[in-house]
């Protein structure tokens, strides 16, 4: 037992003289699990992944009408914001026109700015 004695008291002698840190030097580390600290399988979704197909070139629209609201709306927020291609699935041409066309529609006031939450 007295050959234990001092290799403890070498251990508690360099571990007084290193730097204590509770944490890894990038930060605390996460859980192996889902992204953004939740356990796997409980990710808060903000919206439902879809297809990922341009609405308007499967049914081969020419034009984008800015006077037809109720189709527009759905490509609008919560807030009425304009909603990216990832989450519409438009294409990129399709989305630059769709942009103008809620933008005209805005102007003329058939679609908002924002939403009536947000004021």
């Amino acid at each position: 037992m007295s050959d234990q004695e001092p290799q403890e008291q070498q251990t508690t002698e360099q571990s007084a003289d290193a730097p204590t840190r509770s944490s890894p030097p990038g930060g605390p580390r996460r859980s192996s699990g889902g992204s953004r600290g939740y356990p796997r399988g409980e990710r808060r979704g903000r919206y439902v992944p879809r297809p990922k197909v341009c609405h308007f070139c499967v049914d081969k629209v020419k034009k984008i009408d800015y006077k037809q609201s109720d189709m527009l709306r759905r490509f609008l927020s919560d807030r009425g914001k304009i909603r990216p291609r990832r989450q519409t699935g438009t294409c990129a041409r399709h989305q630059r026109h769709l942009a103008l066309a809620i933008k005209r529609a805005r102007h003329l006031a058939l679609l908002p700015f924002v939403s009536s939450q947000a004021r």
